[in-house]
């Protein structure tokens, strides 16, 4: 099975999936790559940080199930093809655009958007990670459009007004797919 876990910055669809893999062990999270310089307190393997040259050459491979390049900083990311270990279900963590082009690929996945329970909220969220005023504000307008992309897409929305309850939503859903398959 495939879960697709998308949503706008300062969501917290990170986290959600960070305590969706300590939930239930049959999931497994393929890490995504990105041009981008790790944030300050960002894990190391939060993602594949990758010079622009070496994504390039591996986007030009084939590598990427699906990649995007984001205009407002020109920073690439993608979802490299990978096949999850036997018996685990993949995660992917990902924008809308993402999720269109793997639910192209693989039409049965699961795609959930995890949304903010307010745009303050989600504000908060973001300074609270080290965005300054004008990318936060730039993000929150980006933000609106992905929060509608996704709803567009997605099979489920799921409120993050608590990790552990949504997380445990994002669970539910998925359990219910998989008694049916």
């Amino acid at each position: 099975m495939i879960l697709v876990v998308l949503g706008p910055g300062g969501v917290g669809k990170g986290t959600v999936v960070a305590r969706l893999l300590q939930l239930d062990e049959r999931l497994w999270l393929s890490r995504s790559w990105t041009t981008r310089p790790r944030r300050a307190g960002e894990a190391p393997d939060a993602y594949v940080f990758v010079e622009r040259e070496d994504f390039l050459r591996h986007r030009d491979a084939g590598g990427f199930l699906e990649w995007n390049e984001f205009p407002a900083n020109g920073h690439l990311y993608g979802t490299p093809r990978v096949d999850a270990p036997p018996g685990r279900d993949v995660v992917f963590e990902i924008e809308p655009h993402g999720a269109l082009q793997v639910k192209a690929v693989h039409p049965q996945a699961v795609v959930v958007l995890v949304v903010a329970p307010s745009i303050e909220e989600q504000e908060d969220r973001l300074r609270a990670r080290g965005d300054d005023e004008a990318s936060a504000r730039r993000r929150l307008e980006l933000g609106r459009r992905e929060e509608a992309a996704g709803r567009a897409i997605a099979d489920h929305v799921v409120v993050n007004d608590d990790v552990d309850r949504a997380a445990r939503e994002v669970l539910g859903i998925l359990d219910g797919r998989r008694s049916r398959s």
